[in-house]
């Protein structure tokens, strides 16, 4: 756990316990016939059999999320019509971890009074985001709660969740199981901070008089505040496609959200990661870092730090799947390699690791 985002009041130990509490007792759930799902502990999307003969190779890929406290910053601002594209991508960029084609989006957007400019902005980003990620909107739910959020200010209070679907070929789900030490990792660019962190951002830029949104960093070179913490997430859903169907070997795929570099962790198992080579951190991070004394362990313990998405390919075939995923997300490039250290990450060039067993990312 992060000292700084506990301290901004985000405990990630007490949240990672509490996840495992519910699915203790959703895991007693008995439906009277044999269990449909796929098993694929702690993966980024789930997936489920189809029953009956008509399509037995067919699974349907499942992945729900929300913007998190980012919806804060888009209500501060009064600017409402990117979140949207923040809440396709988060479940969008999930579900394609398991090599599956995104099919449709639901989103539940839960408001403390039904504005229509503040609805028609969040539906446009929606539609943005959905465009790009190649699916439908065909419903969801609009729900009036002015009991449970207040917004800042109020009455534009909203929290905005989507959940998506997705299939696969059941014989083609890519699980990291066949991840090898030697493979090698493949950085995509991020944006941004994207939908993760945002409360240790806030905290580490805006507590105190120490900036507003409004201001104009010189480290950003340009852009405000506000501009950089509402910079869209990365929607990598045609680049990864496109991976898949190229006939490349692609091994593991994971998406770099809340817990940074221990998302790697997800995938595969009985091997390490070795961030040889990484990717270029977009200036925002060591504007939080310098303004949050935010460390260098824990800013890549909490952020993408750059780095929105990962796949991992063997070494022979790294070179084409760069230079193809570098068409849809130019920047793209080997990061790293996938080692025989079970459960070890490591960042060599800041000399940042976790070891086995551990939960924290610590300098060495």
């Amino acid at each position: 756990m992060s000292d700084a985002y506990a301290a901004a009041g985000v405990d990630t130990k007490q949240a990672d316990q509490g996840v495992a509490a519910i699915v203790s007792v959703l895991k007693t759930i008995e439906t009277g016939r044999e269990s449909l799902t796929v098993p694929l502990p702690g993966h980024y999307a789930s997936v489920m059999r189809l029953p009956g003969p008509l399509a037995p190779n067919v699974g349907i890929a499942l992945a729900t999320d929300s913007v998190g406290s980012k919806v804060i910053v888009a209500e501060q601002t009064g600017r409402f019509d990117t979140i949207g594209i923040d809440c396709v991508a988060m479940n969008v960029n999930d579900l394609i971890c398991v090599g599956a084609r995104p099919l449709a989006l639901l989103d539940y957007i839960a408001v403390e009074q039904a504005d229509p400019g503040l609805l028609e902005a969040i539906g446009r980003g929606l539609a943005v985001g959905a465009a790009d990620a190649g699916v439908e909107i065909p419903g969801g739910e609009v729900c009036q709660v002015p009991e449970v959020l207040r917004g800042h200010p109020s009455p534009y209070g909203f929290d905005l969740v989507g959940s998506a679907f997705g299939v696969v070929e059941l014989d083609r789900i890519i699980d990291g199981s066949t991840v090898r030490p030697g493979d090698a990792m493949i950085g995509l660019p991020a944006s941004g901070v994207h939908s993760n962190g945002l409360t240790l951002a806030r905290r580490a830029l805006l507590e105190d008089g120490r900036l507003t949104l409004d201001d104009r960093p010189e480290a950003l070179a340009g852009p405000s505040v506000a501009d950089a913490l509402l910079e869209p997430t990365i929607i990598y859903v045609r680049a990864v496609l496109a991976l898949i169907a190229s006939g490349l070997e692609v091994r593991g795929l994971a998406h770099i959200t809340g817990g940074g570099l221990m998302n790697l962790r997800r995938i595969g198992s009985g091997i390490g990661y070795a961030i040889t080579q990484p990717l270029p951190s977009p200036p925002v991070f060591e504007l939080i870092a310098s303004h949050g004394g935010v460390t260098a362990a824990e800013m890549w313990e909490v952020f993408n730090m750059g780095c929105g998405f990962v796949a991992m390919v063997p070494a022979d075939q790294a070179k084409e799947a760069v230079a193809l995923l570098e068409r849809f997300h130019p920047g793209t490039s080997i990061i790293g390699e996938i080692t025989d250290e079970s459960g070890a990450i490591e960042l060599t060039t800041m000399r940042i690791r976790a070891t086995a067993g551990s939960d924290r990312l610590t300098q060495y």
